[in-house]
């Protein structure tokens, strides 16, 4: 299952919620929407400064993960970066891979 790297920042309204709720029901909360589109929370980590949580996400595909960060920027409470991340095996596959490019100016 593809891995994602997720990295949330609180706006003010989800930092009341936060204050209200608590890191913990966070947690169950992302737990939920990860699990009901078939995806695992691998980590979730509270963290301060200029991001507020990370998270490592299983997902079944890009469409998966696009649907949950969607969901949870849409609710104005959460400003969500996502990375797809990559095995070293897919690494090597991609540095198999031949492709034509002309850098620019060249």
């Amino acid at each position: 299952m593809p891995k994602y790297l997720l990295q949330a920042s609180y706006t003010a309204e989800g930092l009341r919620g936060l204050l209200k709720e608590g890191a913990t029901k966070r947690k169950a909360a992302v737990e939920q929407l990860i699990d009901s589109l078939g995806g695992k929370l691998e980590v979730f980590y509270p963290a301060f400064g200029d991001t507020d949580v990370f998270l490592i996400v299983d997902a079944p595909d890009n469409e998966s993960a696009a649907a949950a960060s969607m969901a949870v920027g849409a609710s104005g409470a959460v400003q969500v970066r996502t990375t797809v991340l990559l095995t070293p095996e897919e690494i090597d596959r991609a540095t198999k891979k031949s492709v034509s490019y002309r850098p620019p100016g060249k």
